[in-house]
């Protein structure tokens, strides 16, 4: 069974309502309604119904219907939605007049009804630029408590031929954040370590990735990744977690155990947490294209509520995919905060 499969499956069980806001885009409309003939999710959509079902007629597709379709047009909820604007962000010059003009763009409005309680989750960007998608988010949903940056992880599967002790490894940050400094790689190790969990359903060993491994070499950028370590074992004491290591030492047991004899992570880990953004989207990337692995991603953490960017050019597949992972990290908000 692939991981997919269990990430679809997953997603099935727990229902959580996922924000398309992207309502007459062809792909995610097909895409709502495979997962709703599926029923691997509930599918909020916002626009118009009748222009909504309309489309989905033309297109041939029969399950639409079922989603919860808003009219940014005719908000139940405006008032409501609108105080709570207000409340979060009156102080950088939100208006009521500011508020309501907000949210008759969807990509606001799907934050909002997020922030409410309203949904769980949002997946965009088949149409919309990453900085329209994020910005909405980080003025209203914002991050989670004790975590200040949002990073990017990908989900990497290798090839069955692969002869390396995990199949599934997790990199981070791999799309979001240029250079993190100590504190800010501390807290990218800590929420890499939830998606492992909730998205790859693996048991994180988080490894810290330089350069050096323990002190092998002495620079600012090694320093770096030494003091993130403390920091992230200091704020999460029951992580599995070590740095700095060198690629080699962090993956293969036999360089593991000569260079770090006395690391539980050397040699045995399947989270490689990158030094900046540079190095994490080159690593990827490499690790894809020579040696064939599947890269599911990226998928956006930190934030209080999974809010997913899809890139423009991506498959009916890919929208599928990110509603399930997105329902899988709502899932993993809900248990943490219950």
């Amino acid at each position: 069974m692939s991981l997919m499969h269990d990430i679809r499956s997953r997603a099935k069980q727990y229902q959580n309502k996922i924000i398309l806001p992207e309502s007459l885009e062809e792909r995610t409309l097909k895409a709502a309604d495979y997962l709703l003939q599926e029923d691997i999710s509930n599918i909020i959509l916002l626009g118009n119904q009748d222009e909504i079902l309309k489309q989905a007629e033309a297109w041939g597709l029969k399950h639409v219907e079922k989603a919860e379709i808003y009219d940014p047009q005719k908000l139940g909820k405006e008032q409501e939605y609108i105080d709570l604007m207000v409340s979060l962000r009156g102080k950088k010059g939100v208006t009521p007049e500011i508020a309501k003009e907000q949210l008759q763009n969807p990509l606001y409005l799907s934050t909002i009804m997020i922030k409410n309680g309203d949904a769980d989750g949002e997946v965009a960007g088949a149409q919309n630029a990453t900085g329209d998608v994020l910005r909405p988010a980080f003025q209203y949903v914002k991050t989670i408590p004790g975590i200040s940056v949002v990073s990017g992880a990908f989900v990497m599967i290798l090839p069955e031929t692969y002869q390396g002790e995990h199949r599934i490894l997790v990199f981070a940050d791999c799309a979001v954040h240029p250079d993190p400094d100590a504190a800010q790689l501390a807290e990218i190790a800590i929420a890499t370590a939830r998606t492992a969990r909730a998205i790859a359903g693996i048991e994180p060993k988080v490894a810290m990735l330089s350069f050096s491994t323990r002190g092998s070499a002495k620079h600012e950028h090694v320093e770096k990744v030494a003091e993130a370590t403390k920091i992230a074992k200091i704020n999460a004491p029951q992580l599995a977690i070590d740095g700095e290591l060198q690629a080699d030492a962090a993956l293969v047991p036999a360089i593991g155990s000569s260079k770090a004899p006395d690391s539980s992570i050397a040699g045995h880990a399947n989270v490689l947490v990158f030094p900046s953004l540079e190095a994490g989207n080159i690593g990827y990337k490499l690790v894809q294209r020579l040696a064939g692995a599947e890269a599911i991603g990226p998928v956006l953490q930190g934030m209080a509520a999974p809010i997913n960017d899809l890139s423009r050019g991506c498959s009916m597949e890919d929208i599928i995919n990110m509603v399930a992972i997105t329902s899988n990290q709502a899932q993993l908000n809900k248990e943490m905060t219950s």
